[in-house]
């Protein structure tokens, strides 16, 4: 059963789903297709992921000018964003089988050391105490014309790269996993055998 509802001053319409348990149903996300977030109202959410860039290793000089770059291009942007910052969970599990495999096969009591140290450090931030995530950068817009999709695309990739930071286009993961950050407010769920 939907029943139709108008929320707010400007009388923004929401259908919504009784009796539903699932998450999407009440979402105004139809899907997500080539790096973009379709919406109901056939507006589509999409940007630019910014590769991250620690600046403060660089000369004063450079990073007046790279600060002073993006300042000018936000300043330019002529359309609404939004400045996104999302952790995303790492799995390190790969990286400790190949140290795994590396202490194995070394002969060496020093060399075994040296790795049975990384081991017991990499299982550390694998504990529950510690969160292990890479801290990724977007930039997203909402937009109806695919034409100006694209040029906002590339007026976002062009103005961060003359900044001296590299982007590219959201890919269709990195999308649910926003949604996912915002749906779930960061927190990561694993959920563990039931044992009676």
């Amino acid at each position: 059963m939907v029943e139709e509802d108008i929320f707010g001053e400007v009388g923004v319409f929401m259908a919504k789903t009784t009796n539903s348990i699932y998450t999407e149903d009440w979402l105004p996300i139809r899907q997500i297709l080539n790096g973009m977030i379709q919406l109901e109202s056939g507006e589509y959410v999409t940007g630019v992921k910014v590769m991250p860039r620690n600046i403060f290793i660089a000369d004063q000089g450079l990073q007046n000018a790279i600060i002073g770059n993006l300042r000018n291009f936000y300043n330019s942007i002529g359309f609404e964003f939004w400045l996104i910052i999302a952790d995303r969970p790492v799995d390190i599990g790969v990286y400790l089988s190949q140290l795994q495999i590396l202490y194995n096969n070394n002969s060496s009591p020093i060399a075994k050391k040296l790795i049975m140290e990384d081991i017991n450090k990499a299982n550390m931030f694998m504990s529950a105490e510690y969160n292990v995530v890479d801290t990724e950068y977007f930039i997203l817009f909402k937009e109806k014309r695919m034409e100006l999709i694209q040029k906002n695309i590339h007026t976002l990739i062009s103005g961060l790269a003359n900044s001296g930071l590299n982007s590219a286009q959201t890919s269709n993961d990195d999308l649910r996993m926003i949604l996912d950050n915002f749906l779930n407010g960061g927190v990561h769920s694993t959920f563990g055998t039931v044992m009676s």
